[in-house]
C-alpha cells in the first residue's frame, strides 16, 4: 500500500544562544562543501583557526537579540507552517533542518516508522544554489538511500517566479506597500561569484554572455543571480512598481573573496545620501524570518540608513505563516 509524505527542509538553527551550540552550528553548517567549498583541508584550516575561533561568540550575541522565548524564530516559523500545512493535507508532513535540529536523518527515519513509501520534498527556498537549494537535495537524497532506498522521491523545484509564489510575497507584503514610501529595496542573500560559475554546466554563459543574467539561457535553470532578477520582476510587475522605485542588493556575504553585488550594507547608506527618506526592504530569498532579516537587516539595516540621514525605514517580514504562503505549499503539497 502506498503511503505518501510532504517534506519540508529550511536552513537551520543553532540549540541555543550559548556560544558552545552556536559554534556546533556554525561547524556543520561551513563544513558543507557546498557551502565554503573549498579543497577539505583548506576548507577545515580556515574553519577550525580562522572561523571557529572567534565567530561563535559574535554569532551569539546576535542571535541573543532575537531569540524568542520558544526559540528560533526560524524553527519557530517552520513548526508554525509545518503545524499549519498539515491542517490542509491529509498526507504527512514531516520538518527538518539542513543544519542542526530536527535533523534531515530523524526525518528520513521518522517517515520510515511511519510506513511512507513517496517523499514529497520541499526545499524552503524559491531560488536555486548550490549552498541551499541544492545541498538540501543532495543531502535529503543520501540519507534516503541510506535509511529507505525503496522510497520513491519528487522534488519540488525553485518556484522562483511561478504566479501563485509571487501572488504570495506579494500578499504578504501589500499592507506595507500601501502605506507609502519612497523605495523599495530587494535585499537577496548573497553568494560567491564563484558559486555562479560553478553552477552554469555549459561554461559559456554566466559571466561570459553580456547581461547573462537577463539573457534567455537553460543556465538560468542553476542560476541564483538570474532567478533572484526574475523574481524582483514578476513582484514588481504584480504590484504594480515603477522601475525608478525599487533596487536590487545582496547581504551577508563571508570573507574577501569576490561575492555579488551590489552589497546590501553600502547600498543603504547611499540610497539614504542620494534623498531617500522612506525606505522598505524585503528579503525574499527567505521564506521565514531569521537572523539574517531580523538581525542583519531589521536592526543593523535600519541601524545603517538612518545614521546616513534617512527618516523611515521597514523591514516587510518574510512569508512566515500567512495564508497565501500556506495555500502555495498546500496546492504544490496536491501536485
Amino acid at each position: 500500500m502506498q503511503k505518501n509524505a510532504v517534506l519540508l527542509v529550511n536552513l537551520g538553527s543553532p540549540d541555543s544562544t550559548s556560544t558552545k551550540d552556536v559554534r556546533r552550528y556554525l561547524k556543520e553548517f561551513l563544513s558543507d562543501d557546498r557551502v565554503l567549498d573549498l579543497p577539505k583541508a583548506i576548507q577545515q584550516f580556515v574553519l577550525n583557526c580562522i572561523i571557529l575561533p572567534t565567530r561563535p561568540k559574535r554569532s551569539a550575541e546576535a542571535y541573543k537579540k532575537v531569540w524568542t522565548d520558544e526559540g528560533s524564530p526560524l524553527i519557530v516559523a517552520s513548526k508554525t507552517i509545518q503545524t499549519l500545512l498539515q491542517e490542509r493535507i491529509d498526507d504527512h508532513v514531516e520538518l527538518a533542518m539542513r543544519y542542526g535540529k530536527p535533523s534531515i536523518p530523524n526525518a528520513i527515519a521518522n517517515l520510515k516508522a511511519e510506513g511512507i513509501t513517496n517523499i514529497l520534498l520541499i526545499p524552503l527556498y524559491p531560488h536555486y544554489a548550490m549552498s541551499s537549494y541544492e545541498t538540501v537535495v543532495v543531502r535529503v537524497m543520501e540519507e534516503v538511500g541510506e535509511q529507505m532506498p525503496e522510497a520513491t522521491v519528487e522534488t519540488v523545484q525553485p518556484f522562483y517566479k511561478e504566479p501563485d509564489y509571487i501572488e504570495a510575497l506579494y500578499q504578504s507584503a501589500k499592507p506595507h506597500l500601501e502605506s507609502g514610501y519612497d523605495h523599495l529595496l530587494f535585499s537577496y542573500h548573497g553568494i560567491p561569484v564563484r558559486h555562479l560559475t560553478k553552477a552554469d554546466s555549459s561554461k559559456a554563459h554566466c559571466q561570459v554572455v553580456k547581461d547573462c543574467c537577463t539573457t534567455c539561457s537553460p543556465a538560468h535553470s542553476t542560476c541564483y543571480k538570474a532567478q533572484v532578477i526574475a523574481t524582483t520582476a514578476a513582484f514588481v510587475k504584480r504590484a504594480g512598481i515603477s522601475e525608478d522605485q525599487y533596487s536590487i542588493s545582496f547581504q551577508s556575504r563571508l570573507g574577501r573573496e569576490p561575492w555579488i553585488e551590489p552589497f546590501t550594507d553600502a547600498v543603504l547608506p547611499e540610497l539614504a545620501k542620494s534623498g531617500t527618506k522612506r525606505l522598505l526592504i524585503m528579503m525574499p530569498a527567505f521564506v521565514s524570518d531569521c537572523l539574517e532579516t531580523l538581525e542583519e537587516i531589521a536592526m543593523e539595516g535600519k541601524e545603517m540608513f538612518l545614521e546616513a540621514g534617512g527618516e523611515s525605514f521597514v523591514a516587510i517580514p518574510c512569508m512566515n505563516e500567512h495564508p497565501a504562503w500556506i495555500d502555495f505549499l498546500a496546492q504544490r503539497s496536491r501536485g
